[in-house]
């Protein structure tokens, strides 16, 4: 009886392994939200860290977070380096190519608690007086990451976070 339930168990990891293994190779997160302002109100609240920080969900999950600041203050080649308790962990992130009231594209590097290299795009698009920033997150997804995403999907792990974020961003840039 032992070995049966064995068996049946090591059937059950194997047939778990093969699905994570027909995952795809790179994830894709996104949520976009419509802001009552213009593109150039918007665009310094994502360009520079600092302001950056001030609707960063991330950075709201640990009222303790050491963060760091190096670089220009805004633009390409700004970086934040944090390290924080287990929801926030430790990583880096840099501004590796902006547009003026378009686009911002990031590096993100975490550490801790797990080690992971993905890219980061904020899209601005001008609707009359009125912007969709479209913010987005991928990168790779190795064989642990697609077993993790069985249990824990990266939708439901940051998409939540990426909505909030996007409505602090909101309340802060339509402030008269």
């Amino acid at each position: 009886m032992l070995m049966l339930l064995a068996g049946a168990a090591g059937l059950a990891l194997a047939a778990l392994a093969l699905y994570a293994a027909t995952r795809p190779d790179q994830f894709r997160i996104e949520r976009s939200l419509r802001i009552a302002a213009p593109p150039e109100r918007v665009f310094p609240l994502i360009n520079d860290l600092h302001g950056f920080n001030t609707w960063n969900p991330f950075a709201r999950k640990d009222p303790n977070l050491q963060g760091s600041y190096s670089g220009p203050a805004s633009g390409p080649g700004a970086r934040y380096a944090w390290q924080g308790n287990k929801d926030v962990g430790r990583g880096s992130m840099e501004i590796l190519n902006a547009t003026a009231s378009s686009q911002v594209a990031m590096r993100l590097d975490f550490i801790e608690p797990f080690e992971a290299h993905n890219l980061v795009d904020f899209t601005l698009v001008p609707e009359g007086g009125a912007t969709t920033v479209t913010w987005a997150m991928h990168g790779p997804a190795p064989f642990v990451s697609k077993l993790m995403g069985i249990f824990f999907p990266m939708e439901r792990m940051v998409g939540p976070d990426f909505e909030a974020g996007l409505a602090t961003l909101k309340a802060l840039a339509e402030k008269p």
